[in-house]
């Protein structure tokens, strides 16, 4: 199934119903090509909703939105003024957790009078919940931070390491934190001592990381082939090497999507490819092979069973595995 949308797409993702794709025209699309206006502006960020049903999003101006396919769209949550940069929801704990300059948001999307507002001294990057929902780290200039997702009054622990830190995500054990890097490197953080992981080499800017193969290996974009950090054990990748797969010195890759529970991963190139593979199998299925513009959008579905992509000129699709 393929789409030709006539804005960007800013995120794929997956809910209940299938795949759905929020644009930078404000809309969200559906598998089934269903249109909703959700934004009066570009939508900036996107989640699926800790329900499955629908996804949440973060735009331009200033509101997150609850988009479903069959039902009215729900404002969840404003920032006057401000744009909603970053997004994420626990399946859970049920929260959503969302940001705008350097505040971090979380609400209940079942109790209209929650919210906690938590600040920081710089711009938040990237917000992500920890496995069990409890906890949140958000990325920012300097490092990352830890918050509580419920109590109201706290000081967040500090994960400090030199530079803008972009993106961040929680290995599915809750042991470690890692950043993406305005520079072209990640770093990590083993939590239970606060122990730096120097994770660098990479020729281009790392815009995606996602684990696989129950935590036990991370993927990662920018680079020729995707890069494959271990996590095995109490050290992670401590002292351990990477492994690229997938290596085309023609081209780099853009995005890394996967699930957590599963060996299979995809990847989204800057020659507008995509391919699937198993780490520990040869070769790579080229689910998409025509060349064209970068992907920008990439997506595999809870079950490793389908793929949405979709690049920067608004060309989309949804593939069977």
């Amino acid at each position: 199934m393929t789409f030709d949308f006539d804005a960007q797409v800013t995120a794929a993702l997956f809910d209940s119903t299938g795949a759905v794709f929020a644009l930078g025209d404000g809309s969200v699309r559906f598998e089934d090509r269903t249109r909703v206006e959700a934004h009066d502006g570009a939508i900036l960020c996107a989640a699926v909703h800790p329900s499955g049903d629908g996804i949440v999003t973060g735009g331009d101006d200033g509101k997150v939105v609850w988009t479903r396919r069959d039902d009215d769209v729900v404002v969840l949550a404003t920032a006057k003024g401000q744009w909603i940069d970053a997004i994420d929801a626990s399946a859970a704990s049920g929260l959503i957790a969302f940001s705008y300059g350097r505040t971090l948001s979380v609400i209940d999307p079942k109790d209209v009078g929650f919210r906690r507002d938590y600040q920081h001294e710089r711009t938040v990057s990237g917000v992500v919940f920890e496995p069990k929902g409890l906890r949140i780290a958000t990325s920012t200039y300097g490092g990352a931070a830890l918050w509580y997702a419920r109590i109201e009054k706290q000081q967040p622990i500090k994960l400090a390491w030199a530079g803008s830190h972009t993106g961040v995500a929680f290995s599915p054990d809750g042991a470690f934190v890692v950043t993406t890097m305005q520079d072209n490197q990640l770093h990590g953080w083993r939590l239970k001592d606060a122990k730096s992981l120097r994770m660098g080499g990479y020729p281009g800017k790392v815009r995606s990381m996602a684990f696989l193969a129950k935590g036990q290996l991370m993927a990662t974009s920018g680079a020729p082939g995707v890069v494959l950090w271990p996590f095995i054990g109490s050290n992670g990748p401590m002292g351990r090497e990477a492994t690229e797969i997938g290596y085309d010195d023609s081209s780099l890759v853009n995005l890394v999507s996967a699930r957590a529970e599963h060996g299979l991963m995809a990847a989204g190139l800057t020659d507008g490819r995509v391919w699937v593979a198993h780490p520990a199998a040869q070769g790579l299925n080229f689910v998409k092979a025509e060349k064209g513009a970068a992907i920008v959008a990439l997506s595999l579905s809870p079950d490793a069973d389908k793929v949405a992509w979709a690049d920067e000129d608004g060309a989309a699709g949804v593939l069977i595995l």
